[in-house]
């Protein structure tokens, strides 16, 4: 979340921040009022408590002198009375100021395009060029339902529809993508940690999802536990409420998880077979950086992320995000968007973000610096997929794939999956 120190003193330029993500501004006087009622009852019950302590003092003293001190003792006994009922009142206040700074989203970088829909994003970078297919090539389901890679409609039988079964050579593709972007991850610095598929409220709402994205998850409602929506949860929360010293930063986790996402209302030829389901495969790459260092950070992580597709050999683009197109607490972002020889269009299969201070704010992750014995400050946290795997799996499969309906395995993988073609 902001600071409330930061909205009371740049009110006008959060309003306008969070205008131009298209949420109600309207929340920031709401912060500023209670921050001001929260400060006037402090100052009083400080007040209080200052004379409370005098009046004690001068009692003690009476009392050793062997005068009368009841009325000063009555006196401290209504200030007491005062006190309890302002701090109730500070503690509602507080509570309350801190409802509404969790609703209050993120604002944008300096270097973030106005915008507020998805075509005002702008591509800042392609690599590859189309591939050059001499054929009509297939999409993804046609060819892996053919290949006997997947599965759709037992998944479905299953669990339902966005729950796919991958078979033979496919799971093992699957494999073989996820250690091949582990490994990567290692070779870059990241150290890897296998977390909990469940969290609880106090993750997801230190990472943001929770209040803005309640709908978009899946509930254990007996234990009040959240499916994890991305690894970014709960490989983010690892160091909730910890100082890291300076020296530490930054700090790189990666994390391989199934993802699960209600993914309320899509529906029709876009969200075909792998183009959006409601359990996936990803690897995710989140980074803890002090605060002066996390834009740099940021071009590191994009790097990161797009070596892997490189490797692959696929053709992608990097979408730097419009205002209207950002999440919720994302302060910038971009997007990779491999090319489908399928279906002739782009599919995301990574996000990059830059969460400034807000998540770590919400998560109390700090650091202390190394010199001038300074206290401890805020760290940045940044997260970006490398990668997600059903987009990659559906570009990978449909721009590898033979006349004949086979699919040629790209070199980097033989090591992985023992098999260099399927078909």
């Amino acid at each position: 979340m902001l600071d409330i120190k930061f909205i009371r003193e740049h009110s006008d330029a959060v309003r306008a921040g969070v205008e131009s993500k298209g949420e109600d501004p309207g929340k920031v006087g709401d912060a500023l009022r209670l921050d001001e009622s929260r400060r006037q009852l402090l100052q009083k019950t400080e007040g209080l408590k200052s004379r409370r302590n005098t009046v004690s003092n001068d009692v003690a003293k009476i009392k050793s002198a062997g005068g009368d001190a009841s009325a000063l003792i009555t006196e401290m006994r209504a200030v007491a009375d005062e006190i309890k009922a302002i701090d109730a009142r500070l503690a509602e206040t507080e509570e309350s100021l801190r409802a509404v700074l969790l609703a209050i989203p993120n604002i944008p970088h300096a270097t973030v395009p106005p915008g507020k829909t998805p075509v005002e994003n702008q591509v800042v970078a392609t690599w590859g060029d189309e591939p050059a297919i001499d054929f009509t090539p297939k999409p993804h389901w046609e060819l892996m339902e053919k290949l006997n890679m997947i599965d759709f409609a037992r998944g479905t039988k299953i669990t339902g529809a966005g729950f796919p079964v991958y078979v033979g050579k496919g799971a093992r593709l699957e494999r073989a993508l996820i250690n091949f972007f582990l490994d990567e991850a290692g070779k870059r610095g990241y150290t890897e940690l296998f977390p909990p598929l469940m969290v609880n409220a106090a993750s997801v709402t230190g990472t943001g999802q929770l209040p803005d994205k309640e709908d978009q998850m899946y509930v254990v409602t007996r234990d009040e536990f959240y499916l994890v929506p991305t690894a970014e949860v709960p490989v983010t929360n690892f160091l909730r409420d910890e100082i890291l010293q300076e020296k530490q930063l930054p700090v790189k986790f990666c994390a391989f998880t199934p993802c699960f996402r209600r993914e309320a209302g899509s529906y029709g030829k876009e969200v075909r077979g792998l183009n959006r389901v409601h359990q996936f495969n990803k690897v995710e790459l989140v980074s803890l950086v002090h605060p002066g260092k996390s834009y740099d950070g940021l071009e590191e992580m994009r790097s990161d992320a797009e070596s892997l597709l490189r490797k692959l050999g696929l053709r992608y683009h990097v979408l730097l995000m419009c205002a209207g197109d950002l999440g919720f607490t994302q302060a910038k972002k971009y997007d990779l968007e491999v090319w489908s020889a399928g279906q002739q269009r782009w599919l995301e299969v990574s996000s990059i973000s830059n969460f400034e201070a807000y998540q770590a704010r919400r998560l109390n992750i700090r650091y202390r610096p190394d010199a001038g014995g300074g206290k401890p400050d805020i760290v940045h946290t940044l997260n970006g997929s490398a990668l997600a795997l059903p987009r990659v799996m559906a570009a990978l499969v449909e721009q590898y794939q033979t006349p004949e309906g086979k699919v040629v395995v790209p070199a980097q993988l033989h090591a992985y999956t023992g098999f260099e073609i399927i078909g």
